[in-house]
């Protein structure tokens, strides 16, 4: 989250110093915990908006998976607002569906079970649990997939 709010603090910089945006009253904010709001007086001004605050993201490290547009909405005086939302964590239908991939690997000796808003994977080998980061990584999940090994 910290990085998020990094990513959010540079983009809003940028958007005061940059030519293009400057009277223009376009501005990008932390809504929450769990969302961006960006708001811009046009639609292509709101499409520069996310322009500069995925590059920012990127530039930070965080997946583009991770986020999530809703509709662009009027606010006053013709200008448009629109949400980001921050996706955290993995649901029980996401984790089954990753529950599912990971015992359909023909992987010998792993198990995975579902834990809370993540998914833990647990092997007596270190290589076999390598294995499953590997297929995971190279498979296209619509989520943000993060790995910790815990084996030391």
């Amino acid at each position: 989250m910290q990085e998020v709010r990094n990513a959010v603090d540079q983009a809003a910089r940028e958007i005061g110093t940059r030519f293009d945006f400057k009277g223009t009253g376009a501005t990008v904010e932390l809504a929450g915990s769990d969302a961006i709001e960006l708001n811009a007086p046009t639609d292509d001004r709101l499409r520069a908006l996310r322009q500069v605050l995925e590059e920012k993201l990127i530039k930070r490290s965080i997946s583009l998976k991770s986020i999530s547009y809703e509709n662009p909405e009027e606010a006053s005086k013709g200008a448009l607002r629109q949400k980001v939302n921050l996706i955290s964590g993995i649901d029980t239908d996401k984790g089954k569906i990753l529950n599912k991939m990971i015992k359909e690997m023909g992987v010998k000796d792993v198990s995975s079970s579902i834990h809370g808003n993540c998914v833990r994977v647990t092997s007596k080998k270190r290589d076999t649990l390598q294995q499953v980061i590997t297929n995971l990584k190279s498979s296209d999940f619509e989520l943000p997939l993060q790995f910790g090994n815990f084996r030391e």
